[in-house]
């Protein structure tokens, strides 16, 4: 009997960049392998500010997109906008052609279960209103919590996320979260009953797309610099390396490092004009700090395969989150310096790997020390590595399989 899944995501290809693409992509493209046929409702490419196809969109499923319209670029005037035009967010217009899409589809696919993922809340209003005017079982995926501290920072907005977050907890088949710390939160907002509804499926790294990197010819041969490969955005508030910086300028004043012995390069950071402004605070750091720009994914995965070592920022605010990159890292098998809170999921996660090249975020001293012990590490070929069996883990077929795996369990709960 074939079982077929609505998958509803406003983020999907031709949209680049982001974990959460990634993710949904690799659920709609391996799904098949463990017995659910996807098919996916998304927004038409209008609704991103600038969208490019992406090389690794196949037949995989059908694809059917509704239009959305972005009430910051389509509907205000300068930018400026009515708040209640994008309550719960910018694209709640989506709804009002997604919801009929969505109908549609149901009568002609008869699947056996909804999937939406957020961000974007929109995505979850949408599954919401097809669960309950079909009875359709839904399975909500939450790549970010809806509800966090300080966020969403204005009341309203936190209402209706609080109110979404309440349906989907009582309405849902299950709830999906990416890390454990997520899990733990959710569980305390709604501490009734739950019956094993909040379930945790990590994110991961796309195998496939590694060994297509690895294909490629490596950099150039190595020089005695000292190459440190962020790769990705750095959010001011969540991944401030300010402190990084004013450590980098200590052991540069001790000899420790050098522009010709150290490189640091913040590939893609999205913040470059935040970052210049606290590099000068620092004599001579702007020799060994590179503002890189956005590469190509493949040749992003290669540049991590080619670093001397990488580096992971996750303040504490943020401890029951993961970056997803953490997984590309492992699975780059290159030494990795972690600046996060020794208490949260990102160090949790490191050290079950059994990485344990790890320092608080927000002391220069110590982080001062913690890069010169990895330094010595690396260059000695002694830093800690995940060690395979934990490598594989992470994959996202193996994500896959634990989402096809809740999708039989729940589909055997519903059989007359």
């Amino acid at each position: 009997m074939v079982k077929r899944v609505l998958m509803i995501a406003f983020h999907y290809p031709p949209l680049q960049g982001g974990s959460g693409i990634l993710r949904t992509l690799a659920f709609s493209q391996t799904l098949k392998q463990y017995g659910w046929e996807p098919l996916v409702l998304t927004v038409t490419p209008g609704a991103h500010a600038g969208s490019a196809a992406i090389a690794t969109l196949d037949d995989c499923c059908p694809v059917h997109r509704s239009r959305a319209l972005d009430t910051s670029r389509h509907l205000g005037f300068h930018g400026r906008y009515p708040d209640l035009l994008a309550l719960p967010d910018r694209w709640i217009s989506w709804a009002a052609t997604a919801i009929p899409a969505g109908l549609r589809l149901i009568r002609r696919y008869r699947p056996d279960l909804i999937w939406s993922t957020y961000p974007i809340a929109t995505a979850h209003l949408v599954a919401l209103a097809l669960h309950r005017l079909t009875g359709v079982p839904w399975v909500a995926d939450q790549r970010d919590p809806m509800l966090d501290t300080g966020y969403p920072p204005d009341a309203r907005r936190r209402r209706l996320h609080a109110w979404i977050e309440r349906q989907a907890m009582q309405r849902c088949a299950a709830v999906v979260c990416t890390t454990p710390g997520a899990v733990r939160a959710l569980r305390a907002r709604h501490p009734g009953n739950l019956d094993g509804k909040v379930r945790l499926i990590e994110n991961g790294y796309d195998e496939t797309a590694f060994r297509n990197a690895e294909q490629d010819p490596p950099a150039a041969g190595a020089t005695q610099t000292f190459r440190l490969l962020h790769s990705g955005v750095i959010y001011p508030s969540e991944r401030d390396p300010a402190p990084l910086f004013a450590a980098l300028a200590m052991l540069h004043s001790r000899g420790d490092i050098s522009p010709a012995s150290f490189r640091l390069v913040l590939r893609a950071s999205g913040h470059d004009n935040h970052l210049r402004p606290l590099i000068a605070r620092h004599p001579g750091l702007a020799a060994m700090v590179e503002l890189a720009p956005p590469l190509p994914y493949r040749a992003a995965l290669r540049e991590m395969l080619d670093a001397d070592g990488l580096l992971l920022l996750q303040a504490a605010n943020c401890n029951a989150q993961i970056p997803a990159k953490l997984y590309e890292y492992l699975r780059a098998r290159r030494p990795v310096l972690a600046l996060t809170d020794a208490a949260g999921d990102t160090a949790a996660a490191l050290r079950a790997a059994g990485i344990d090249t790890i320092a608080r975020l927000d002391h220069p001293a110590v982080i001062a020390e913690a890069l010169r012990r990895f330094l010595y590490l690396a260059r000695q070929g002694q830093a800690p590595l995940a060690p395979d069996t934990i490598v594989t883990r992470h994959a996202r077929c193996a994500r896959t399989r634990e989402l096809g795996a809740l999708f039989d369990t729940i589909h055997r709960q519903e059989l007359p």
